[in-house]
């Protein structure tokens, strides 16, 4: 499939109502056409890996044509050019969770993580931190080491309080104490330590992230 035809399929789908829904989750309308991600996901399907073509749905800016682009882009054969520059481009929140799960995949994922968590721009920082709780999710051969890598950075910017900063930051901590028992002791201390900042977000993201670990639920599943 080219450009046109993708572009043409994806204008054919278009759905007015879904978009003011989306809006009502703090999804960016602009350029939004209001596809679900599962269509996207069937037409990503259709094409197959396809990284020329991901970087011309990408430069489209086509809200829905950005997240089919993560879907056809192949992580092997991605640079750290497109990472840099498809992140300069995150408008909203949705696109960088998506696109997040495909840069996971890459060779430069830690790297990108640990870089990006200093960014200023909110959704680049945050796909820093969704990055991080894809990880520890889906890198089942990773060393604890590499995890424990995230937490100073955590408690590095647990005061930041734009809200989909914080509840990345949130995020990657929960993902972090879910892995392991091991982790989940180390997540646990870091949720206390950032429980001591004077800062209403790290407070936030220290009460949210040890209710759940602490939880007995989790607590019987890491034992288990």
């Amino acid at each position: 499939m080219k450009k046109p035809e993708v572009i043409a399929k994806l204008q054919s789908l278009a759905n007015p109502v879904s978009v003011a829904g989306m809006a009502r989750y703090g999804i960016n309308p602009t350029n939004t056409l209001g596809i679900s991600i599962y269509i996207l996901r069937e037409i990503a399907k259709e094409i197959g890996k396809d990284n020329a073509l991901a970087d011309e749905l990408w430069a489209s800016g086509i809200h829905e044509a950005r997240i089919l682009a993560s879907y056809i882009a192949d992580p092997g054969k991605t640079t750290e050019e497109r990472m840099e520059s498809w992140a300069a481009d995150f408008d909203s929140w949705d696109v960088c969770d998506q696109v997040s799960g495909f840069f996971e995949e890459t060779p430069f994922a830690y790297q990108k993580a640990v870089e990006w968590s200093a960014r200023h721009e909110e959704f680049a920082k945050r796909a820093a931190f969704a990055i991080m709780a894809g990880l520890t999710v889906h890198d089942k051969k990773a060393d604890d080491s590499q995890f424990e890598q995230f937490l100073a950075i955590i408690i590095r910017e647990s005061s930041d309080d734009r809200n989909f900063v914080r509840k990345a930051v949130n995020w990657a901590l929960r993902n972090i104490g879910k892995r392991n028992r091991r982790l989940n002791e180390k997540a646990i201390a870091t949720a206390r330590q950032i429980q001591q900042i004077d800062s209403q977000s790290a407070r936030w993201i220290a009460a949210d992230a040890l209710r759940e670990l602490t939880a007995e639920k989790i607590q019987s599943k890491l034992r288990n």
